[in-house]
């Protein structure tokens, strides 16, 4: 049934089918509640959050980020979305649709992608090979930049699966993966090392 603000609204009992509600952090029922708890989680995980009021303030929030961070070169994929957005930024875009070379992915200084959803839960970005540009763009550039939409925002994990079957039927993405902060490893002595196997940071725009 339809939800607030037009989103779709789906029973907790539709969206459970792996048992995982019992054992999980409890979440908000209100989109701002999740909204909150997701900006909540994100500052834990070292994400930059931001809820902006349309295209064009992503767009002009991906240009500052180029400008303050000297970007030259954009790394993304094909979407209306995220063609708006790099019109905007100002700087040259590798559009990875058609092929590409690693190591000009590699050269590149950001990598801007959309995604499946948003997990309010865990503050997870929910991304998979057909809904982000392929597996490489959102993890070699050094910083990944994620451009998300209200309707994507979920509640928990058991909404994000669920979102996953309603979508792809059983004709599952070759990736499916659940981004939960800048890539990150620890020493021996818990010494945290930010950008190990990945970008060294993660900016997520959600367009509300």
């Amino acid at each position: 049934m339809p939800g607030h603000h037009g989103e779709e609204h789906v029973e907790p009992a539709q969206t459970d089918a792996a048992g995982l509600r019992h054992w999980l952090p409890p979440v908000g029922q209100g989109w701002e509640q999740q909204r909150d708890l997701f900006a909540q989680n994100a500052l834990a995980l070292k994400t930059a959050f931001k809820v902006v009021s349309g295209v064009r303030a992503a767009a002009e929030e991906v240009r500052q980020l180029a400008a303050a961070e000297g970007w030259r070169r954009l790394a993304a994929h094909q979407t209306p979305l995220l063609a708006e957005v790099c019109s905007v930024a100002g700087v040259e875009t590798l559009w990875t649709d058609g092929g590409f070379a690693v190591r000009d992915l590699e050269a590149c200084d950001a990598g801007l992608t959309a995604c499946e959803a948003l997990v309010a839960q865990t503050g997870s970005v929910l991304v998979t090979s057909r809904s982000s540009g392929g597996r490489a763009l959102s993890v070699l550039p050094p910083h990944h930049v994620v451009v998300a939409t209200r309707e994507q925002l979920v509640p928990d994990l058991s909404a994000a699966f669920a979102l996953l079957r309603r979508k792809y039927d059983g004709d599952f993405p070759s990736t499916i993966s659940f981004i939960t902060g800048p890539s990150r490893t620890g020493d021996i002595e818990r010494i945290l090392v930010l950008g190990a196997h990945g970008p060294k940071q993660l900016t997520v725009l959600l367009v509300a």
